[in-house]
């Protein structure tokens, strides 16, 4: 029997009309690379009357609904507003990881069938290089920064909005209707497109805006550092405003411009991987008083050494909460925080439990499956019920996951027993534990997995150890090809600077402590910097191209 309830669509429209009437008074404050101070702020009420404007923009252009429209941009107030108007006339917000190199954008494009470019002007001379490969794919530019008031005539964005009217062009019932494509990093192969449906950016909204997630309040002052075209900004743009929380837009500002950012607009929640976290430390410990309003950050990307959790949390008073997820998953998957039951752990073993992925956000399912194969891609039995493996922290298994917000298969693909299993299972390609309390550690891709003499040998878990040396800046360990045992560890080690030289049996005898004789790397290879992909991970492919040019 069905129930009497209203069949209310869940679209992102309803985000925005809440934003709108509930909390106009509230708004975004956006910020330049170029410029000490924030360049523009302006109220939720009139940032919906912009987004109106825009959306019958679309319209006159002839983007109609189901269309996939790009944008080629920085953390602006324009890109928000393209965040909203595109989905909202029922066509597919776009956005192009503008670090991409041109040639794998242009397939990217191509696959997507974008109908329109929307370019950040400050990228206006890289997106040349785009545009090359491209051909004649329409264009509109808008200003890297400077407020709507400056426009002038040559600002496209701003004249076509200027000359628009502001009558409702959105009418999305479905709310299965497709509203962003994403595509992954292709850490690990080709990038796949993702196509979010209104209904499940929705539900990760109201999924990350409980306490125990983001848990953003209309108190609140958010700034999401994770570009805007990384897994949908990893849904900050919606659960902000949906939360009623002021959103500051840091455009290009790099790291280092974090503290004044924070002290400039009173940011007390802001989100990044943690190269910017570890990039931004020294400049929030130096100017703390100024920061004082940080009450906590969200990491993501990949793991955050618990040396650095440790120093946000003891030496700054900011509060670290460490989410694992994917693009596939709108992204957000788990998030690692304490439990009342942990109050009375040492302070080691909680910093343990801080740095581990987490449990599930209410509404994700997780289980272990077993894995073989794991030199190339693991597989799993067919039948998935019968190999999954018990939650103990000890038994390791590939991690899979589904929710209403998982992709369920790739953009112009049909599923594959490589990516999803028989009963629906989206197959991360993580290698994981999972504890008693539902805590997932991930031990490593199975893709990255060394695989030395038969046995497997965790890059994870030896870069974990490495970064937890007091001078040890950051770390990435692979495996090189090896004669004897197949592979062999090597890593690739970046001191803090200003300290005293680290030598590599330090090194070796801190490690040895921890793990099998087998495990420990044959090199050590000392870099000012760890080459880094476009969303902020170490880029394994690159490390490995240089480690093997050394050889």
């Amino acid at each position: 029997m069905h129930g009497s309830m209203m069949n209310y669509p869940l679209t992102l429209a309803r985000i925005l009309e809440h934003a709108h009437r509930i909390h106009g008074d509230k708004g975004v404050t956006a910020c330049s690379s170029g410029s000490p101070e924030p360049k523009h702020r302006y109220t939720y009420a009139e940032f919906y009357c912009r987004v109106r404007r825009l959306a019958n923009v679309l319209v006159q252009l002839g983007i109609r609904p189901g269309d996939r429209v790009a944008t080629y941009a920085a953390n602006t107030y324009q890109h928000l507003e393209l965040y909203y108007a595109i989905p909202c006339i029922g066509a597919v917000l776009h956005p192009l990881n503008v670090r991409l190199a041109a040639a794998q954008l242009a397939e990217i494009v191509r696959e997507a069938e974008d109908k329109l470019i929307f370019v950040d002007g400050r990228f206006a001379s890289r997106f040349e290089g785009l545009q090359k490969e491209i051909g004649c794919l329409p264009s509109i530019f808008f200003r890297g920064s400077g407020s709507p008031e400056q426009a002038s005539d040559s600002d496209e964005y701003e004249a076509l909005i200027a000359a628009a009217d502001e009558t409702d062009a959105w009418d999305i019932r479905d709310e299965n209707w497709a509203m962003g494509l994403c595509y992954t990093s292709g850490t690990s192969g080709e990038p796949r497109g993702v196509l979010y449906t209104h209904r499940s950016m929705f539900l990760h909204t109201m999924a990350v805006n409980q306490a125990d997630v983001f848990g953003f309040t209309e108190a609140d002052v958010v700034m999401p550092f994770v570009p805007m075209f990384h897994a949908m900004a990893w849904g900050v743009p919606y659960a902000a405003l949906f939360a009623g929380a002021d959103l500051v837009l840091p455009g290009g500002a790099k790291p280092a411009r974090i503290a004044h950012l924070i002290a400039e607009t009173g940011v007390t929640v802001a989100a990044g991987v943690p190269a910017v976290w570890g990039q931004a430390y020294p400049e929030l410990r130096s100017r703390a008083q100024d920061s004082a309003s940080l009450r906590q950050i969200i990491v993501g990307g990949e793991a955050m050494p618990p040396r650095l959790i440790e120093a946000y949390e003891q030496e700054l008073g900011v509060e670290v909460r460490h989410a694992w997820g994917m693009t596939e998953m709108s992204p957000t998957g788990t998030l690692s925080m304490l439990r009342r039951a942990h109050q009375n752990l040492s302070e080691a073993e909680k910093w343990k439990v801080k740095a581990m992925q987490g449990r599930p956000v209410p509404g994700v399912e997780i289980r272990l499956a077993e894995v073989t194969g794991l030199q190339t891609a693991p597989t799993v039995s067919a039948d998935s019920s019968s190999a999954e493996l018990p939650w103990d922290g000890e038994t390791i298994g590939e991690l899979q996951v589904r929710s209403p917000w998982t992709v369920s298969r790739y953009y112009k693909t049909e599923p594959t027993a490589e990516h999803f299993t028989a009963d629906g299972w989206l197959r991360t390609g993580d290698i994981a534990t999972i504890n008693a309390e539902g805590y997932v550690q991930i031990v490593d891709r199975a893709k990255a997995l060394i695989r030395s003499g038969g046995e497997s040998i965790s890059s994870v878990a030896l870069e974990t150890a490495l970064m937890a040396h007091p001078q040890v800046l950051n770390a990435a360990v692979l495996g090189v090809p090896d004669e004897k045992w197949g592979e062999r560890p090597v890593a690739v080690v970046v001191c803090e600077p200003d300290e005293a030289e680290i030598k590599p049996a330090q090194l070796k005898a801190r490690l040895a402590k921890q793990f099998p004789k087998f495990w420990i790397p044959d090199r050590f290879i000392f870099v000012d910097e760890i080459p880094q992909t476009g969303v902020g991970k170490s880029d394994k492919r690159e490390i490995r191209k240089r480690v093997l040019e050394l050889s």
